[in-house]
């Protein structure tokens, strides 16, 4: 039964505790704990990385590898010099790509058009040795945007987390513990100054976009970070630059534009697009914000490899790396050998050091191979820190790297490029003796090398080793000796890659045939043995040396 003395109190005490519990939320804003929160909370929205704030759009968060939304709008009159487009204000327009050809008096004055205080990024004017200081700081600032990448073998035993050393390790009776910076999402270590590089530009800057000129890693880790970062950002690349790597620019989020045949002419054209439009051309260089980011190599070895005797790096012209890691690991234990290791036909550092400034441009017959490691030295800061920090460079044929990427391709399921190999090349070509017994970290750099240009290398890698050889005989013409011969390789356990029969120009006598065959075997023990075998039984053929 309804109370009419029960609801009229009730209406009566409501107001009370509608009172009381608004004044309890006003109490408790005063409350030191409750300050503390919502300072903090302020701080953090206030304080908050440039890095984290620039990853962050209306769409969400851009996750790894894709682009959360198109790139900004540009201005129709900013395309003017532009020979392709694929967004313009919003309107999806169909891909369209051509190649300029070459104004070789636009060409010749584009360096007299730029002023010399712009034809290094903003950045070059702190050209100043690097700190601890500075590469701490550098690690604590891209560690959200960069792989903290493995330099130890992780396993199980007896159900007991282990890292151990390389399997290498045993070929050549050293402690090999490689540093996989071919693991970052570009493929390459330089993808820490890059990132550095970007975060450290003004926010002005930043709203106007970057140009790069490259056909390298370099470009690729700024078309990808630029992206990520929101930063507008156009590469350009001459016509003989791999169709990958232009096919890779594009899907990490940059505007690629194809220009000229030679790099140097996408250089300069990149210059007058910077000067004319107010991008800011960036290029690889030794300013301390770029030298600190690839620093934090030599920081992190140390971190993961403990009592280290030496660490061995790519050298070459573009040894930021080398310089920007020995600054670290030398503040942090002077007692460890930092060698740098580049090419025996193009020994820029070596001759830069030796003279005590930057080589003259030298001629690179292998560039496509070698890549960024036959770069030209680009500054004296690099080499500054290079001739005082370093301990040793050396210097290693095209076959030892050749081997080396075979090496890591076998036993560490690595597939890198020769920058990435030559660390290793040292210890292959027995250039560094005294490592043996010793505890060594070598830094794989990068990993990106063109599936044609891979395949060539493999083959030609064990063309060295003696696993793959090539021999010749004089047959008669009948399926039944074709039979036999392949009756002897089957028996030797020899894998037959290739076999061809020559009747025409076959000097000999009549009704024979010129067989050459081309198989693989497992070591040079193995090729000695066939080679015995088939000189037994034809005692005519001829081998294909390498």
């Amino acid at each position: 039964m309804f109370c009419w003395t029960e609801f009229s109190s009730l209406m009566f005490i409501m107001p009370l505790l509608i009172s009381c519990a608004c004044e309890a939320l006003e109490y408790r804003q005063y409350l030191p704990y409750e300050q503390a929160v919502r300072d903090d909370n302020k701080i953090k929205k206030q304080d908050a990385p440039a890095l984290c704030d620039l990853r962050l759009c209306k769409d969400g968060p851009i996750r790894n590898g894709h682009i959360g939304q198109r790139p900004p709008p540009i201005n129709p009159e900013r395309l003017k010099d532009f020979v392709e487009e694929d967004y313009l204000n919003g309107d999806v327009k169909t891909w369209e790509m051509k190649i300029v050809s070459r104004n070789e008096e636009l060409l010749g004055d584009a360096l007299s058009l730029v002023p010399q205080s712009s034809k290094r990024t903003s950045l070059s004017s702190h050209n100043k040795l690097i700190r601890f200081e500075d590469i701490s700081a550098a690690a604590f600032k891209i560690q959200s945007g960069v792989q903290k990448t493995p330099c130890m073998v992780h396993h199980y035993n007896n159900h007991v987390s282990v890292f151990q050393y390389s399997r290498l390790s045993k070929l050549y009776g050293v402690d090999i513990y490689l540093k996989k910076e071919f693991l970052q999402y570009t493929g390459s270590v330089k993808e820490r100054g890059v990132i550095y590089l970007l975060t450290s530009l003004p926010q002005d800057q930043q709203r106007k976009g970057v140009i790069v000129a490259s056909d390298g890693n370099f470009s690729m880790a700024v078309a990808y970070h630029a992206s990520e970062l929101r930063i507008p950002v156009f590469v350009i690349m001459s016509t003989s630059t791999s169709p990958a790597r232009v096919k890779m620019c594009r899907e990490y989020g940059a505007m690629v534009i194809s220009y000229g045949t030679t790099a140097k002419d996408a250089q300069m054209h990149a210059r007058r697009l910077a000067q004319e439009n107010g991008y800011l051309y960036l290029e690889e260089e030794d300013s301390a914000v770029y030298l600190s980011g690839l620093g934090t190599v030599g920081l992190e070895m140390y971190e993961q490899v403990p009592k280290l005797d030496a660490v061995i790096f790519p050298a070459g012209g573009h040894c930021g790396l080398l310089a920007g890691s020995a600054a670290a690991l030398k503040h942090l234990n002077p007692r460890i050998s930092v060698i740098g290791v580049e090419s025996e036909s193009f020994p820029v550092l070596q001759q830069s050091l030796k003279a005590g400034h930057p080589a003259e441009d030298q001629a690179c017959n292998n560039h496509h191979f070698y890549g960024d490691v036959s770069g030209l030295c680009f500054g004296s800061n690099s080499l500054q820190l290079t001739g005082k920090l370093v301990d040793k460079v050396v210097s290693v044929r095209e076959e030892d790297v050749l081997i080396s990427m075979l090496r890591l391709l076998e036993y560490e399921r690595a597939t890198v490029d020769a920058e990435g190999a030559i660390g290793l090349a040292a210890l292959v070509a027995g250039k560094l003796p005294e490592m043996k017994g010793k505890r060594v970290a070598i830094a794989i750099c990068s990993g990106n090398v063109d599936l044609h240009l891979l395949q060539q290398c493999i083959a030609r890698a064990l063309t060295l080793e003696s696993r793959v050889c090539r021999f010749s005989l004089v047959i008669s013409d009948c399926p039944a000796d074709v039979s036999k011969l392949l009756e002897v390789l089957a028996r030797e356990e020899a894998r037959v890659l290739d076999i061809r029969q020559e009747r025409t120009y076959v000097t000999s006598e009549l009704f024979t045939a010129e067989v050459t065959c081309t198989v693989e075997t497992r070591d040079k023990i193995h090729t000695a043995q066939l080679r015995n075998a088939l000189l037994e039984r034809y005692p005519t053929a001829t081998w294909t040396e390498r």
